[in-house]
């Protein structure tokens, strides 16, 4: 009797582990169909954003900025994109600009330079979509630089950084 109830359970535990087979996919398959992107960079002069991979730029859009592109940022309301080492560090659906992913200005430094200026450094740059309006047309924003100090992007373009660049990843803003 024992050796019956052996063999029955040993046949149904090799049916049941024939139940889970899984497939196992080679790590470097997954690197392969989505880069990692572990750098934004920002050209202000070229009007560029670029992903990097390792060093290397892997794509490159377009860009509007503050409507005084010159210069960093040095307070609230100077209508300037902030320059130097951010963090993208959160995201959200915007009403008025439908994506949109926060920069971590103010940094240290910035803090400390508005404070010795006795300034409000400013805050909620974000890189952004477009605004759709009938009134104006996407095209119409993305030839010049329009924003209060953010990073503008057409509608299309941000949905494509929004879905490869993870929060916590580097943002560089160059003059």
């Amino acid at each position: 009797m024992r050796c019956l109830l052996t063999l029955l359970c040993l046949c149904f535990a090799s049916t049941a582990s024939a139940a889970f087979t899984q497939t196992i996919v080679p790590p470097t398959a997954a690197v392969v169909s989505a880069p990692l992107i572990d750098k934004v960079l920002v050209l202000k002069s070229a009007n560029q954003l670029q992903l990097m991979s390792r060093g290397e730029p892997l794509k490159t859009y377009r860009i509007s900025l503050g409507k005084q592109p010159k210069g960093a940022k040095q307070r609230e309301g100077d209508k300037r994109t902030p320059e130097g080492f951010y963090w993208l560090d959160w995201r959200k659906v915007s009403e008025r600009f439908n994506l949109a992913m926060h920069v971590s200005y103010p940094n240290i430094s910035d803090a400390a330079r508005a404070r010795r200026e006795g300034v409000d450094p400013g805050s909620m740059i974000m890189i952004h979509g477009t605004p759709v309006s009938e009134e104006y047309p996407e095209w119409y924003f993305h030839t010049l630089n329009w924003t209060d100090g953010c990073i503008a992007m057409k509608n299309d373009d941000m949905r494509e950084v929004w879905n490869l660049v993870k929060d916590g990843t580097m943002i560089e803003i160059r003059p």
